[in-house]
């Protein structure tokens, strides 16, 4: 199976410490092109004309929580299918159990290790496409 080439990320992120830390690994280091957003409203915005691979989606953020961001990117067309990784400090099984019945790929955790980041990434986008294929 041919696993499709992860390029174009859209990362939704409302704190500015993590947006540059993200930046930085995810194109410095796994040389994606990166769009980021501060809020769910910005990325509803944005997200039509970059149509991205993936979203990495902060669970909380004022106004428009990330489980919220994601029912309405569920909505546009673009990215009613788009997979989704949530980033969040809130990692307790029932926490992540409920993300991913919500249609996450899988959670990562914060804080994470910037070197890693990418790797992470590409493990849950490697994993998913094989889970597909065995379905």
């Amino acid at each position: 199976m041919v696993v499709p080439t992860l390029k174009r990320l859209l990362f939704v992120e409302d704190e500015p410490d993590i947006q540059v830390v993200a930046r930085l690994a995810l194109e410095a280091v796994g040389g994606f092109i990166v769009v980021i957003c501060s809020s769910g409203k910005e990325a509803l915005v944005k997200v039509p004309n970059f149509v991205p691979d993936l979203i990495l989606l902060d669970v909380m953020m004022p106004g428009m929580d990330g489980p919220t961001t994601l029912k309405a990117l569920r909505e546009i067309p673009e990215t009613a299918t788009t997979p989704v990784i949530f980033m969040t400090a809130k990692v307790q099984p029932y926490e992540v159990a409920e993300y991913k019945r919500l249609g996450a790929l899988d959670v990562i955790a914060k804080p994470f290790d910037p070197m890693q980041l990418s790797a992470t990434i590409n493990s849950i986008w490697a994993r998913s496409h094989a889970n597909q294929a065995q379905q």
